[in-house]
């Protein structure tokens, strides 16, 4: 099953794709923010018919204790308005700390901060799809 994941932010979204077994995420792209949702959305249903995916995941940036504040509110009312667009089925997903991890691993990967700024979206929504691949149960 083939999955994007999304890493919505306000002036940027990362975009990630999983392999067609589900199996492995890698970065697609970065779509930058247009200040329209509904044009945003388009552009991610696009991207769904275009890597064929049969859903997608958005990340859910919780509270550290994990408890909902008002960007993970925002985060799944902007994944509920993406549900009717994309045509397949959407999903949450805890996205804590992996836009760290994905600034931690270009860090380290010698990745200077300019360059770092201009991946880092679609990295954190690999992270992102890669857990939730991870945590699904297989068939």
């Amino acid at each position: 099953m083939r999955v994007l994941g999304i890493d919505l932010g306000s002036k940027r979204i990362g975009v990630a794709v999983s392999d067609r077994t589900g199996t492995i995420a890698s970065p697609l792209t970065v779509i930058q923010r247009s200040g329209s949702p509904a044009r945003d959305h388009q552009t991610i249903a696009k991207l769904v018919l275009d890597e064929e995916a049969e859903a997608v995941v958005v990340g859910l940036p919780l509270n550290m204790n994990g408890s909902e504040g008002p960007a993970a509110k925002a985060a799944i009312a902007e994944a509920k308005a993406l549900a009717t667009v994309v045509g397949v089925p959407v999903h949450t997903s805890d996205e804590r700390r992996t836009t760290v991890t994905a600034d931690r691993a270009m860090m380290e990967a010698g990745m200077n901060a300019q360059a770092r700024r201009k991946v880092v979206d679609k990295i954190a929504a690999a992270v992102l799809l890669q857990h939730w691949l991870d945590g699904r149960p297989r068939a």
